[in-house]
């Protein structure tokens, strides 16, 4: 009786984690979106509308590779792989906000959740890519795929600059400094939900670390690059997260603490030179529209931590991590290991650690690749005449589908002097 109440109670220990990222999706993604000052009903309705949608098509897709005698498996693991998957969408909603429609944004996510099902088995069961955090598979799948749908919806050259509501407020702002707040609390149970004992603490601790580095080096850097050399507060909604994306890749292994300080800090330099040179080259040049500046957060930094994994992977030894190497590198296990004749992986198994880093750069390499045509296909879906598109003017406004309160009017009160 006993041992049965204990195997039933076992996977809840997982439920303070699924909590913290469900605070992530449905809160820090929702009020980090909520810049734009006429997009507040939006960013936020949508972002449950979008996530409560695909978290239930993320377990059927990634249930289907996870099948047990033809059947999908549900249990809280999958829960939190499914919000997890959730979030890719949610980055990718990041690039095109308020430049689409509802159900544009619901067509998309049902398309990206089936591609993304598909890549992160590639990625994790074939190619054994090291990605606890998701960097690779949830990061820089949401950041490309976003990206190429923008590429593919992009405007004409008229129309391929800054809209007229395509800006902030001082009451926005703070608005989404509250998503800022709850995303970098929570960041490291997002990197630490998928492993247990020993790696879930490295995680954990190297995830906060690099956060904290990441947060310092855009107060200095913002105030080094924006016009008026004064903190610039798009720099810190964002930037100051991107520690947590960088060490996604790495956060379990044997980094040490300089080291996630160190990915930390150059992540936040990389962001924020984003958001002040690369964001409006890219909608001049190229006329592609990052509206929450998907690129700087979870782009270039997820790119980053591949590097990063590569050469800590390429190092990793047995003498450094003892019998847990196989178990954060399963392809480095020997096939004589009779446990493992029945898995395959892409180029085998026994693989050195020079050749699993190379693997961690295959799977960058081909996850941009995946996210990038697939975005492209479904932007020319969501761009054929059969879908409504939003008009230049109704860009960022939440008026177009919803009932928002009227603005004050302007109201003159006359005094009169009734003094003697």
């Amino acid at each position: 009786m006993h041992e049965g109440a204990a195997v039933e109670e076992k996977p809840l220990a997982k439920y303070p984690h699924f909590q913290d990222i469900h605070v992530m999706i449905f809160i820090g993604f929702a009020f980090l979106m909520t810049f734009l000052k006429r997009y507040g009903f939006s960013a936020s309705g949508l972002n449950l509308l979008v996530g409560a949608l695909v978290i239930q098509w993320a377990i059927i897709m990634r249930g289907c590779y996870e099948m047990e005698d033809g059947r999908i498996p549900i249990s809280l693991d999958n829960l939190i792989g499914a919000d997890i998957a959730a979030a890719a969408v949610l980055i990718s909603m990041g690039a095109l906000l308020g430049r689409t429609t509802p159900m544009q944004l619901l067509v998309m996510g049902i398309f990206e959740i089936a591609l993304f099902a598909a890549n992160e088995y590639l990625q994790l069961e074939l190619v054994r890519a090291a990605d606890v955090g998701g960097s690779i598979t949830v990061h820089a799948f949401g950041a490309y795929f976003g990206l190429a749908v923008s590429l593919a919806m992009r405007p004409s050259k008229e129309d391929a600059k800054p809209g007229q509501m395509e800006g902030s407020s001082y009451n926005s702002d703070i608005s989404a400094m509250i998503g800022t707040i709850f995303l970098w609390i929570f960041w490291p149970s997002f990197n630490s939900a998928l492993v247990d004992g020993a790696e879930q603490e490295r995680a954990i601790i190297n995830t906060y670390l690099s956060l904290a580095g990441a947060t310092v080096t855009t107060f200095v850097i913002s105030a080094l690059v924006s016009h008026e050399k004064k903190f610039d507060m798009v720099h810190v909604q964002n930037s100051t997260l991107a520690g947590g994306v960088a060490v996604g890749s790495i956060c379990n292994l044997i980094i040490h603490p300089f080291g996630a300080l160190l990915v930390g800090v150059i992540a936040g330099v990389i962001s924020v030179l984003g958001y002040r040179f690369l964001t409006p080259a890219m909608l001049s040049n190229l006329r592609i529209a990052d509206t929450c500046g998907v690129h700087n957060l979870h782009g270039m930094p997820a790119v980053l931590s591949a590097v990063f994994s590569a050469i800590y992977s390429s190092l990793a030894t047995y003498e450094t991590y003892g019998s847990s190497l196989t178990t954060i590198f399963p392809a480095m296990e020997h096939m004589s290991n009779t446990t493992m004749t029945h898995e395959y992986a892409i180029g085998g198994f026994g693989r050195t650690a020079p050749k699993q880093g190379a693997f961690q750069l295959m799977a960058i390499g081909l996850t941009i690749l995946i996210a990038i045509v697939g975005g492209l296909i479904t932007g020319f879906i969501l761009k054929s005449p059969t879908m409504r598109q939003l008009e230049k003017d109704e860009h960022h406004k939440d008026e177009a589908y919803w009932e928002t309160p009227a603005e004050p009017t302007n109201i003159t009160v006359i005094t009169t002097n009734t003094s003697s």
